[in-house]
């Protein structure tokens, strides 16, 4: 028996990148979640992000974003401690890549979710204060209004 796949893996790791991240994203956007539909958001983000490793077009941009997704999933599910470790590395790759400030601002962003998931108030007015500082220099008007309306949500 072969232990190659009959398919390309470049293009399943493709699909299954994006289309694992968009389908915890409809879930994120949920108002309500069944603890099934948690547990599904959550194996959706990660695998998402394992099929963006996969890829030779994975940078430290697509690192972050899948982080930064993680570390909300855990927030926004009440595990702020997976939350917060997800945070840091979303904010210690966009930092070692110099990414552009919105993408840095997201970590902030993810920090502050995860500090109130922990009921850190404090930390989190820090956080957002650190984003919105980022979100002053970032180029793009609609890149800079999203993390802000995305702030306006934590508190």
């Amino acid at each position: 028996m072969s232990s190659e796949p009959s398919f390309d893996m470049q293009a399943a790791h493709e699909h299954f990148s994006t289309t694992c991240f968009n389908q915890a994203w409809d879930l994120i956007e949920k108002e309500v979640r069944t603890p099934d539909e948690e547990e599904r958001m959550l194996n959706l983000s990660m695998a998402s992000l394992w099929h963006w490793t996969q890829r030779p077009d994975c940078g430290s941009k697509e690192l972050s974003i899948g982080y930064w997704q993680i570390a909300r999933i855990f927030a926004i599910t009440g595990r702020p401690e997976n939350a917060t470790w997800y945070a840091e590395k979303c904010r210690e790759v966009t930092e070692d890549a110099d990414l552009p400030p919105f993408y840095l601002g997201y970590s902030y962003e993810a920090l502050a979710r995860a500090a109130m998931a922990g009921r850190n108030r404090q930390a989190a007015v820090e956080y957002i204060a650190q984003a919105r500082e980022l979100a002053k220099r970032e180029q793009s008007d609609e890149d800079r209004q999203l993390l802000l309306d995305d702030l306006a949500t934590i508190l």
